[in-house]
Formats: structure tokens, sequence, C-alpha cells
């Protein structure tokens, strides 16, 4: 029963030490530490993040401008068929 339980905590050590391990190497276990320790993240990555914010915030204003330009198009559309629809009626004799 014993040889059990030694051979428990050594799968345990093993395998848990190798995945804390691969966790402190990987981006997610820099990030963690940095913030345990207080540090802020590196100021080229701030800069970076801020430029791509302001270009996808460039991008949505644009789509929302495209956006208002299709509705405005379609309210176009939908009067011009009621015009033309009109003008058919018209047309047509009376039965």
């Amino acid at each position: 029963m014993n040889d059990n339980i030694v051979g428990l905590v050594a799968a345990i050590l093993l395998f848990g030490g190798g995945t804390l391990f691969l966790l402190s190497i990987s981006p997610i276990g820099k990030a963690l530490a940095a913030r345990i320790l207080g540090r802020k993240t590196l100021v080229a990555d701030d800069e970076e993040t801020a430029e791509e914010v302001k270009e996808l915030r460039r991008e949505v204003d644009e789509l929302r401008h495209s956006a208002d330009q299709m509705a405005e198009l379609g309210e176009r559309l939908d009067f011009t068929e009621r015009l033309l629809a009109k003008r058919e009626a018209e047309r047509l004799p009376r039965g």
C-alpha cells in the first residue's frame, strides 16, 4: 500500500511539475508572472495594441458609414419601385 502512495505522489509531481513548467514558458504564464509581480506589459506591445485599436475603430466607423449609405440606397430603391408601380397601374386599363 505504501508503494502505491509513493507511486501516486511521484506521478502527480512529475505530471504537475511538467505542466507548471510548460505553463511558465507560455505567453499566458509570462503574463501571469508579470501580473503577480506587479509589472506592466512591454511598452512596445501597448503601443502596437493602441495602434491596432485605432485602426479597428476606423474600420468600424467606415463600416457604419457604409451601412448608412446602404440603408439610404434601400430607401431610394423602395421609393423608385413604388413610383414605377404607380405609373404602371395608371397605364393599365381599368377593368
